[in-house]
């Protein structure tokens, strides 16, 4: 088993990762009857698929001996009503200033998070934008 949540109530709910303990407490949105003052389950799709990238980007960087730290994600999860369901997801790269890779490494860390776990799981109806600003000092191959 990976995990059980429990309701609490006023659509709140506490799910408890089993390995490990921790926890992630959700609230509906306030479009959604929610206070909106926890993830919404919607937001956490989302930001799984985010944190998914960055997961298996991590991995193979570090095969790659390139430190990927400091690396931000931004989300933005856009809902549909009728049946109310996320549309589209944005994710937004933004890598440190002091990062130096060359053009096939960055290929290859963009492929990677292509390819991750839950973007494959996604619906193919599900629009997934993703933007990788990697700002980052040229390096060359020699």
């Amino acid at each position: 088993m990976t995990s059980t949540v429990i309701y609490e109530g006023d659509l709140r709910t506490v799910a408890t990762h089993l390995q490990s303990g921790t926890e992630i407490a959700t609230d509906a949105p306030v479009d959604n009857q929610g206070k909106g003052e926890r993830f919404s389950p919607t937001d956490l799709v989302a930001t799984a698929l985010g944190a998914c990238m960055a997961t298996t980007m991590g991995i193979k960087a570090r095969d790659m001996q390139v430190d990927l730290r400091g690396m931000k994600l931004s989300i933005l999860k856009i809902m549909k009503p009728d049946p109310r369901r996320i549309a589209g997801i944005n994710v937004v790269f933004q890598f440190p200033d002091t990062l130096q890779v060359d053009e096939k490494q960055k290929a290859i860390l963009e492929r990677t998070a292509h390819t991750c776990p839950v973007m494959y799981s996604i619906h193919p109806d599900l629009e997934v934008k993703v933007e990788f600003n990697w700002n980052t000092a040229a390096v060359t191959t020699v």
